[in-house]
């Protein structure tokens, strides 16, 4: 392994404890009443949604670390969050090797994903991610089928929670043609996917099948940007991810990323490309 990755190996495949996240959610709504505020009028002072904030207390959502430095300044919390915070571990059902990258892609201000294998997860329906799930191999037991379907749910508030948030996504063509959980699952998915890019900081983009050769042949990847201006990117295998930040490692994923985006379908041929495939099934 070279400094240009950080490679996490999937060690497990148990769907991880919540209880640090409750314990931390607890303090936190100890300190905000403590303090005074609702959640409505607390939200302004630390920058986030109240529904985020709600999802935070109930520990139903990972605290992103600048939402907890945040917290300690309005809060005057003594450090008691930092410290439950160092403690804190994802959400049920997220694997241990994305955590990282999931703490990252709550505050970023752009989020780019290439798909080749199925829909990305922001934009699945829980019947799609349903489907994927129950047939994983090794199978899952019914209550971590819930537990993913829950956790792949809850990000998708991302979408809703960050509108200044640039969300671009490119999926191959045959990735929505194929049906994935039958025909109504798949009529329901694509009529999501429209839903869920109509708002200007959305967009999403189809590799036609009709293009033989494309710069994402190496396989899927996702690029973000934070809000300090950083660029990090994350590739994900079988059994692991990969979180890459060494910068010329990045720079060639961007490359490759906006090749992607020159092969693809504009945002307009897609949406009629998604209606016409809507329509047929």
């Amino acid at each position: 392994m070279t400094d240009s990755t950080i490679s996490i190996e999937q060690t497990t495949n148990e769907p991880e404890p919540s209880d640090s996240l409750k314990a931390f959610g607890a303090a936190h709504k100890a300190f905000r009443r403590r303090a005074g505020y609702t959640q409505e009028q607390y939200a302004p002072l630390v920058g986030y949604q109240p529904g985020t904030i709600a999802s935070i207390e109930q520990g139903r959502r990972f605290p992103p670390r600048v939402f907890v430095e945040r917290a300690e300044e309005v809060l005057d919390a003594f450090g008691v969050l930092r410290g439950v915070y160092r403690h804190a571990t994802r959400e049920k059902g997220l694997a241990s090797w994305f955590r990282q990258w999931a703490e990252l892609e709550e505050q970023a201000i752009s989020l780019y994903t290439w798909e080749n294998r199925f829909v990305p997860g922001l934009l699945q329906t829980e019947a799609y991610a349903r489907t994927l799930f129950s047939e994983r191999i090794p199978m899952f037991s019914d209550s971590e089928i819930e537990a993913q379907v829950s956790a792949r749910l809850e990000r998708q508030s991302l979408l809703k929670d960050r509108p200044n948030t640039l969300f671009s996504f490119i999926v191959e063509e045959h990735v929505l043609r194929r049906l994935t959980g039958g025909a109504d699952v798949m009529r329901e998915q694509i009529e999501h996917i429209l839903a869920a890019t109509e708002p200007r900081n959305v967009e999403f983009q189809v590799m036609p099948m009709s293009r033989g050769f494309h710069a994402g042949l190496n396989g899927p990847v996702q690029l973000l940007e934070t809000p300090e201006n950083e660029w990090f990117a994350y590739s994900e295998g079988q059994e692991n991810g990969q979180f890459i930040v060494k910068p010329n490692t990045i720079s060639a994923l961007h490359m490759r990323y906006a090749k992607l985006r020159s092969q693809a379908l504009t945002p307009e041929d897609t949406r009629s490309l998604l209606e016409r495939m809507r329509g047929a099934l």
